[in-house]
């Protein structure tokens, strides 16, 4: 790379020509934009990246290199969202969404059920540590239950990913929680206690909301509607409290701070194995091998198992996994509800975020984003103006860099003699950090944790973002905070 850093002109020239296109592709495709379009404007977006960096003399191999390395910086994140999609799989056919479902549906009532969403996804968020895993099991099922009570997906989304975030946020086991003080200088429990400061005041302002939402909400379903789905999920699941430990089990894991990767394989095998036992019919109508599952060989009457089962059990679960699987039933709606994508469902989030990787690796790559950053610092004199500088900071490499990581530990990097030198504590900069940069991910369609959210909810992200009552205020409740000296640290001599 030239010693002469690149322009701010022409830093920002592909990021408007990328919001441009990506503007034009709402306007023409709509919800449909993330079909393709969108993968393609990230696509042009780094090629106008590349010829601005040849233009100033960047070595188009360190170019290359910055996107290899930007895009493998998601491999496990890849490899997380084709588990989630096999584990919605084997979850739907083993029965453990469809009781979810069915004991949902007698337990919250339509004028609570945000409010009730956004504490339950809180919850299991703040004792797992992961608001992907949250959203991924618990969500689901929420967002089936919003379905069949006729609330906007998008509300229920919002509750979700809300109640979500806020657990990841605050829950020692959470990566981001751990991240942020340690990019910032601080120690994590002093990093957790500052937040609540925050996250606290934001959460309850998102639970009034919900509250208020909910009592407005005019939902044609009455208890006859729900009494027909639940005779519906009866009469094509066997539903039992017992489908309820593989959650267990996986939640379990988590806490005990089993990696994702193999947590997620063990949810997925273990519903993959309660199907086969409590669904036969399920897997008999997924796996569709015509057999007749009549006992002749001497090993099936002496064991009791039909080889043939034996057959559909498998094929029967790795067509869920893998595949797209619809349980057909006599209800319209509930067919709506019981469908997953399966592995190949989540390709098409897989396609925009290596894409979007592309793009924030170029950008990196010829020294955009830096240059960009550093004429931001310029302006931040008064501490109010520093911490809404690192917030806007942090939503920026959300948006450019497509990924939540790099949007905490490079402004971490960026402003910690900023704030040193303002006589701030570290922990005012791990706050403005999770405040800003780890919720407003989700926000973002092309970033790993949007794209990751919408593909898993089946939600787009324009439908759930403006219902993301928490993940909104947190950075403009930081940002106040900051200007009014409220709970500002200082450093003492």
């Amino acid at each position: 790379m030239n010693k002469n850093s690149i322009s701010l002109i022409d830093s920002i020239i592909p990021i408007i020509i990328l919001i441009g296109l990506l503007a034009l592709n709402v306007f023409l495709y709509g919800d449909g934009s993330l079909d393709g379009a969108n993968q393609l404007a990230l696509l042009l977006g780094t090629g106008v990246a590349v010829v601005i960096g040849l233009k100033n003399k960047i070595d188009w191999n360190h170019i290359l290199k910055g996107i290899s390395k930007s895009i493998s910086a998601t491999t496990p994140a890849l490899i997380i969202l084709l588990l989630i999609g096999a584990l919605a799989g084997t979850w739907l056919i083993s029965g453990i969404v469809p009781s979810m479902i069915y004991y949902g549906l007698q337990i919250l009532n339509p004028k609570i059920f945000l409010f009730a969403s956004c504490i339950i996804c809180a919850i299991v968020s703040l004792a797992s540590g992961s608001s992907w895993s949250t959203i991924a099991t618990v969500g689901i099922a929420l967002l089936g239950i919003g379905d069949a009570l006729e609330i906007s997906t998008g509300m229920v989304a919002g509750s979700i990913i809300s109640g979500a975030y806020f657990g990841d946020k605050l829950s020692p086991l959470s990566d981001t929680t751990n991240l942020a003080p340690a990019m910032a200088g601080t120690d994590l429990f002093t990093h957790i206690r500052y937040m609540l400061y925050t996250t606290v005041p934001s959460y309850i302002i998102t639970l009034v909301i919900f509250l208020f939402i909910g009592f407005s909400i005019d939902t044609t379903v009455s208890n006859n509607d729900i009494e027909v789905l639940l005779q519906t999920l009866n009469q094509s699941f066997h539903i039992t409290p017992w489908l309820f430990l593989v959650p267990a089990i996986l939640f379990i894991l988590i806490i005990k701070k089993v990696p994702s990767i193999p947590a997620l394989l063990i949810g997925a095998l273990l519903g993959g194995i309660f199907a086969v036992i409590f669904q036969p019919d399920i897997i008999k109508q997924i796996a569709d091998t015509g057999a007749s599952f009549v006992k002749s060989h001497p090993f099936e009457v002496f064991t009791g198992i039909e080889l043939q089962y034996l057959k559909a059990s498998y094929m029967g679960v790795i067509n869920a996994m893998g595949n797209s699987t619809s349980i057909v039933t006599d209800n319209a709606m509930m067919n709506d509800l019981l469908s997953s994508g399966g592995m190949y469902g989540m390709l098409n989030t897989i396609w925009l975020i290596i894409c979007a990787m592309c793009f924030g690796g170029a950008m990196e790559a010829i020294g955009a984003l830096k240059k960009i950053s550093q004429s931001i610092i310029r302006y931040a004199e008064s501490t109010g103006s520093l911490i809404a500088a690192t917030a806007c900071t942090c939503l920026f490499f959300n948006t450019t860099a497509s990924d939540q990581y790099l949007s905490i530990v490079v402004p971490g990097k960026m402003y910690s003699d900023a704030f040193r030198k303002k006589n701030l504590a570290p922990e005012n900069l791990s706050r403005t950090l999770e405040d800003s940069g780890t919720v407003t991910s989700v926000l973002v369609p092309w970033n790993t944790c949007g794209a990751t959210q919408s593909g898993v909810l089946g939600v787009a992200t324009i439908i759930y973002l403006p219902f993301c009552f928490f993940n909104i205020i947190s950075p403009i409740m930081t940002i106040i905070y900051g200007y009014f000296d409220i709970k500002i640290r200082r450093i003492k001599d």
